[in-house]
């Protein structure tokens, strides 16, 4: 996919980050959609074909996901938005809308500063134990988390049990059995009690009526 339209607001000149970068012509206000990122969109497989043979050191990418089918290659057909570096403290960041890339303007950007947004780069289980040398980050912001990658992500681990804390659940645990056994308990004696009720009445009706027939039978006689 190439992009016929040059962004007014951009120029390319070597960076003082990583190689090329991207740097304002003119001040920028925040929220402005500077430009395009664009290039050929290609599959996930594809995409590993094609820099499968790269040098283990190298950490040059004009790779960006657009979602888990498409992958675009600004390699291929790209822009100039292809050169924009990374910083831990980014003036941008990059939307999607309706399948595009666009990198639009977190805060407000001064004539001649350098165009960075986050690569958040994430890691995976195959990365070579020196990946965070590999992709190292020279954006020198005060944020700077020294590489391109995201942080790891953290695993929670269960706390361990101290003995105070054992003891605390095994009488909150027998006070919970003893409290359910003591609520069975009081249940069983209301269903006994409703039980008896409920047998003097109907043995009570029974006796009447059975006086009754017995009287009507002596009259008759």
């Amino acid at each position: 996919m190439k992009s016929s339209a040059v962004s007014p607001l951009i120029r390319v000149r070597r960076s003082k980050i990583h190689g090329t970068g991207v740097f304002a012509k003119k001040a920028i206000r925040k929220g402005a959609r500077i430009t395009q990122y664009v290039g050929e969109h290609i599959s996930h497989a594809e995409a590993d074909r094609r820099y499968e043979n790269k040098a283990h050191d190298d950490n040059h990418t004009f790779l960006f996901t657009l979602d888990a089918r498409t992958v675009i290659d600004g390699g291929s057909g790209g822009s100039s938005a292809r050169f924009i570096n990374h910083s831990c403290d980014p003036n941008c960041e990059t939307v999607i809308d309706k399948k595009r890339v666009f990198v639009e303007a977190v805060r407000a950007i001064r004539e001649g500063e350098e165009i960075c947004y986050d690569y958040m780069i994430e890691r995976d289980k195959s990365d070579a134990p020196d990946i965070d040398v590999i992709f190292a980050c020279r954006c020198g912001s005060k944020n700077c988390r020294g590489t391109m990658l995201l942080p790891p992500k953290k695993v929670r681990r269960k706390k361990k049990a101290t003995k105070k804390n054992a003891t605390k659940k095994k009488v909150a645990k027998k006070k919970a059995v003893k409290k359910k056994a003591s609520q069975k308990k009081s249940l069983a004696k209301t269903s006994v009690v409703r039980k008896t009720s409920k047998a003097k009445s109907t043995g009570k009706r029974a006796t009447k009526k059975k006086a009754a027939k017995k009287k009507g039978a002596a009259s008759r006689r």
